[in-house]
């Protein structure tokens, strides 16, 4: 079961939304994650100001990790911030493979365990 949310784009407004590459890193990810039994569902919303995908334990419970991309935060600390349970930020920053880097050694953990 695979959860979806795209808001409808009111005439006019722009959306944030995950490039190719960028999407292709995320589901490659969340693929291993799947096969090593870590996650079984997941969630992309795509708004005004930022765009985010979330993976889930279990489909009815709140997720494991939020991944966000705030464009507005580019020129801060990053438009890439991971959240953990509980709204916990994991990591920020300016590139996506050093923001994944904190799932992926969990993965990798995972696997070696």
């Amino acid at each position: 079961h695979v959860s979806i949310v795209i808001p409808l784009a009111t005439t006019g407004s722009r959306q944030v939304a995950f490039t190719r590459h960028e999407l292709d890193r995320i589901m490659s990810l969340y693929g291993r994650m799947v096969a090593a039994g870590l996650w079984r569902d997941y969630a992309l919303e795509l708004g005004a100001k930022s765009a985010s995908f979330s993976a889930f334990r279990r489909a009815a419970e709140n997720p494991e990790i939020r991944l966000v991309k705030d464009p507005a935060l580019r020129h801060r600390q990053g438009e890439w911030v991971l959240y953990g349970e509980g709204g916990v930020v994991l990591k920020r920053g300016h590139e996506l493979a050093g923001v994944l880097a904190v799932v992926e050694r969990r993965l990798l953990k995972a696997v070696e365990g």
